[in-house]
C-alpha cells in the first residue's frame, strides 16, 4: 500500500520558492489503478517522485508498504526503488545503446544472473512487441516504439508497481490506445499501475480510481 499523510513538498525559488504539494492524504491499495489528473503544475509529477523516493518531502509522511521512503538512508533507496517500474515523460532512454541493452540496464544493476536476465528481456521485448528489434539503437525507433521501449525496461524485473508519468504524451491517437492497453494488461496481473496524465481519453478508456489535483491539493 501507498500512503501520504499531509505531506508537503516545496522548491526553492523566488520569493521564498513554492509548494507544489500542500498537505496532501491519500492511500492506493495493492493491485489498484490510478489516475492522477490536473493542470500542468498541478503536482502530479512531484506526487509520483515521491513514491519512488525521487523526491522527499518536506513534511508529512510517505509509506511505501509500511516504510516512510521520505527518511531512508541513501543506501537503502535502490532496495526500495525495485518495487516499482518507473517511466518518466522524456523516456530517459540510452541513446547509444541498443533496445536489449536498455532493458538490460536494470538488471545489470540489480545484479541478476545472466541467463535469468537475458530471458526476462526478451519476455519484457515480448510483451511490448519489440523483440525482433533487439540490436536497433533508440534513435532509429518512432515515438511509440521509444515508449514501449520504455515500459519494457520499467517491467523487466517484474515490478509490483508501475509508475507512468504522462505515457501518451505526444503519441497519436493509435499509439496511445495501443499503450493504455499495455497499461491494462499489466493490471489485469495485479500490478499496481499509477498515471500521472493530462489525456482525458486516457482516463476515459482505463476508468480507473482517479486523484485530482489543482495547485498542489487534491480536489473532491
Amino acid at each position: 500500500m501507498i500512503s501520504f499523510s499531509q505531506v508537503t513538498k516545496r522548491y526553492p525559488g523566488a520569493g521564498g520558492g513554492y509548494d507544489a504539494l500542500k498537505s496532501v492524504s491519500l492511500e492506493i491499495q495493492p493491485g489498484e489503478m490510478v489516475c492522477i489528473t490536473g493542470h500542468s503544475g498541478a503536482g502530479k509529477s512531484t506526487l509520483l517522485k515521491l513514491m519512488a523516493a525521487i523526491e522527499r518531502p518536506n513534511a508529512g509522511t510517505v509509506l511505501v508498504n509500511g516504510q516512510n521512503v521520505g527518511t531512508l538512508r541513501a543506501s537503502a533507496v535502490p532496495f526500495v526503488r525495485r518495487n516499482f517500474g518507473l517511466m518518466f515523460q522524456d523516456h530517459k532512454l540510452l541513446y547509444d545503446r541498443s533496445v536489449y541493452q536498455n532493458v538490460m540496464l536494470p538488471l545489470d544493476i540489480i545484479g541478476y544472473a545472466a541467463d535469468d536476465a537475458a530471458k526476462r528481456v526478451r519476455a519484457a521485448l515480448d510483451k511490448v512487441g519489440l523483440l525482433g528489434k533487439e540490436k536497433a539503437l533508440p534513435m532509429t525507433l518512432s515515438g511509440g516504439e521509444q515508449q514501449r521501449l520504455a515500459i519494457a525496461r520499467a517491467i523487466v524485473h517484474r515490478p509490483s508497481i508501475l509508475l507512468a508519468d504522462e505515457p501518451t504524451a505526444n503519441l497519436d491517437a493509435a499509439y496511445a490506445i495501443e499503450l493504455g492497453e499495455l497499461l491494462r494488461s499489466f493490471h489485469q496481473v495485479g500490478v499496481t499501475v499509477i498515471i500521472a496524465t493530462h489525456d482525458e481519453q486516457l482516463v476515459t478508456r482505463l476508468q480507473p480510481r482517479r486523484i485530482m489535483l489543482e495547485q498542489g491539493k487534491i480536489t473532491p
